[in-house]
């Protein structure tokens, strides 16, 4: 079980898979770990960087998100949806790890994410080259601890942080302006990532307006044994006049105010009209969570919901183990004020 300050709780993978990119394809596998000394220095020499390399190791943490409030104004003609949403970066977090290399590679603990050019992270060093016409290389390692597709935003997360790490890795010195848009060119909502916080997020995602940063408060996240298309949910989505939207004027002036929990009178999202349809178990849980007096939401096109204490005496003890009984995930942590951060 995790405790406050972002452990996940659940099972991690116990191998990492890689792809390296290159002429040819080699996938291998070997014990997860966290990449230690040792191994940085028989990387540099299997390298052929030799003692005279300067032994370099980036690692950056990536946050993942919720939505405090997201509502779909309607559909643009561009084919998007024209969005007004509340995201709130959280302790949950992925860890990337970036080594100096002769060519580009990634390797991660979660078997179900690709490690070529379709997984964000490679397309985001890809983006990089592009731009700056330098071609580089580097050995990336992802620690998943963000689920995948738990409207956590957890691939955003790692592809704002591949941005960061190599942009220090490589000595490129690009400004956060040019970072960021770079990253909308990844997904409308990276550009978030690269700061995080408290924002106000409209357009498609991309337009961010920072808001007075909340305390760190504590959350609980929930997420059933399986995933959510964003793309199906979208498809599905028919607002109608007899929707009810989030109050957003009201929960913005809460927030301005340096509140917090009065947003609940006024908050929602409108994505959980498809989503808990089509998934009556999430609707279920929520009923029950509500019913014990919890404030509970779904965050993005889900399936994760989160909550909170509706006093400082509650605990989530009693419920994470009737919902880790039913084979969800758990998870308990606070809000952070950053996207993402450069360890050393």
């Amino acid at each position: 079980m995790a405790r406050p300050g972002g452990v996940r709780r659940g099972t991690v993978h116990g191998q990492f898979f890689e792809t390296r990119l290159c002429r040819r394809a080699f996938i291998h596998s070997e014990v997860l770990r966290r990449p230690d000394a040792s191994e940085e220095r028989s990387h540099l020499l299997m390298e052929g960087c030799g003692n005279k390399a300067k032994m370099e190791k980036i690692r950056v943490k990536a946050y993942a998100k919720i939505n405090l409030a997201l509502d779909v104004l309607g559909k643009r003609e561009d084919g998007y949806h024209e969005l007004e949403m509340v995201m709130q970066s959280i302790s949950l977090h992925d860890e990337l790890y970036f080594f100096p290399a002769r060519i580009l590679s990634l390797k991660t603990n979660e078997r179900r994410l690709p490690t070529d050019g379709r997984n964000l992270i490679i397309r985001a060093a890809e983006k990089l080259i592009e731009y700056t016409g330098r071609r580089k290389g580097a050995r990336i390692i992802l620690h998943k601890n963000i689920p995948v597709g738990a409207g956590l935003g957890g691939g955003s997360a790692d592809a704002a942080a591949a941005l960061v790490g190599l942009n220090r890795l490589w000595d490129l010195n690009l400004p956060i302006t040019t970072l960021s848009k770079l990253a909308a060119t990844l997904g409308a909502d990276v550009p978030f990532f690269l700061t995080g916080g408290t924002v106000l997020a409209r357009g498609i995602g991309e337009r961010l307006t920072p808001l007075p940063p909340l305390s760190s408060r504590s959350v609980f996240l929930a997420k059933p044994p399986f995933t959510v298309s964003t793309a199906l949910v979208y498809k599905k989505l028919d607002l109608t006049p007899e929707d009810r939207h989030p109050e957003m004027e009201k929960v913005l002036s809460i927030l301005e105010q340096g509140e917090f929990l009065p947003i609940t009178k006024y908050w929602g999202n409108i994505l959980e009209k498809v989503t808990l349809r089509l998934y009556p178990e999430i609707q279920e849980v929520m009923d029950w969570l509500t019913g014990l007096g919890f404030p509970v939401r779904m965050t993005g096109s889900g399936p994760t919901l989160f909550l909170f204490r509706p006093t400082p005496d509650r605990c989530f003890t009693a419920i994470d183990a009737k919902l880790r009984d039913r084979g969800w995930w758990t998870y308990e942590g606070t809000f952070v004020d950053k996207g993402l951060v450069i360890a050393d």
